[in-house]
């Protein structure tokens, strides 16, 4: 017994030292940091902010490859059975970690069993926006405006069990208002729609919208995140305005397989956060209406369970499922 109990701790140590052995040559090849979602959007725009300046960081380049399909899911599902060896990590993204897993019936993948988190790189409020023509001036404002109504107040989004969909229900649920959701096609025709005044409401990444605010074109309420945003700083939060604790906004990271040494982990945590730190990136992430959030694995960990759990509450209420 004693022998087959030094066995078994030899065999520790020396996957321990091997463990080791490979954070310390880590990283000696390239990188691919999975994007599961088409190029061009604000998640692949989020990962490249980063990547290059941890590529020099690192030693190594971090290749961005975009692996779209079924809501982001197919390649997050890739990411997740992939050799937890820190030679491919993932951008974990509101949609994938924190809707996908309640939303489809099976995405391959649970959010907390099989990643290890790296680190948040920021969040991105949206804008509850409406068109001129609502008679309405504040969040306030237009609760009594739909409270008021006979019929629930219509607004769009990009599709069912999008974040803009999630947001709409979100709301009517804390302020008690009926809202009826207009399903469309991407955003480019529900912001279409939403200018020409045939759906009166929406809520937008602020990038998307703020030429439109500015322009006149759309009225913006409030912003949906508990701080307000640099873009549109006169512009109050939906929790100064009527609803405590609302917080929506798009949370974006980056996690690897679970099982990567946690030496892995820290280094990749340090050049992420290092990069954060730098200005000309949190220029970037300002630009695309977004907040740098530097911070430890674990603390991405817990706002991974804590999003997850918020939404899943949401779309269980809902009824929602996608096949």
């Amino acid at each position: 017994m004693r022998s087959l109990l030094r066995g078994l701790a030899l065999a520790l140590l020396m996957l321990a030292g091997a463990s080791q052995a490979r954070a310390q040559d880590y990283p000696n090849r390239p990188i691919t940091l999975i994007v599961p979602f088409p190029a061009g959007g604000s998640t692949t725009v989020m990962a490249r902010n980063v990547a290059d300046k941890m590529s020099t960081l690192l030693g190594q380049n971090i290749v961005v490859e975009n692996r779209a399909g079924a809501g982001g899911t197919i390649g997050t599902r890739q990411a997740a059975k992939s050799p937890p060896d820190g030679y491919t990590i993932v951008l974990g993204y509101t949609g994938t970690f924190s809707i996908a897993p309640s939303l489809y019936a099976d995405p391959g993948y649970d959010p907390r069993k099989d990643f290890a988190p790296i680190g948040l790189i920021g969040t991105a409020p949206s804008v509850m926006v409406v068109h001129p023509s609502v008679p309405v001036k504040s969040v306030a404002e237009f609760v009594a405006y739909a409270k008021a109504q006979s019929q629930p107040v219509s607004y769009g989004s990009p599709g069912v069990g999008t974040a803009n969909h999630l947001a709409g229900e979100l709301f009517a649920s804390a302020t008690g208002v009926k809202l009826q959701h207009i399903p469309y096609k991407g955003s480019g025709p529900a912001m279409t729609d939403l200018i020409g005044g045939h759906i009166p409401m929406m809520f937008v990444p602020i990038p998307n919208s703020i030429g439109n605010v500015q322009g006149g074109k759309l009225r913006a309420l409030a912003v949906t995140s508990p701080k307000r945003s640099a873009l549109l700083p006169d512009l109050p939060t939906v929790q100064e305005s009527i609803v405590k604790d609302f917080d929506v906004a798009l949370r974006y990271g980056l996690a690897a397989p679970a099982g990567t040494p946690r030496p892995i982990i820290d280094k990749l945590n340090k050049a992420l956060n290092d990069v954060l730190a730098s200005a000309d990136v949190q220029q970037r992430l300002t630009t695309e209406g977004a907040e740098s959030l530097v911070g430890t694995p674990e603390a991405y960990g817990v706002d991974i369970d804590k999003e997850e759990t918020m939404w899943r509450t949401l779309v269980s209420g809902l009824g929602l499922k996608v096949q």
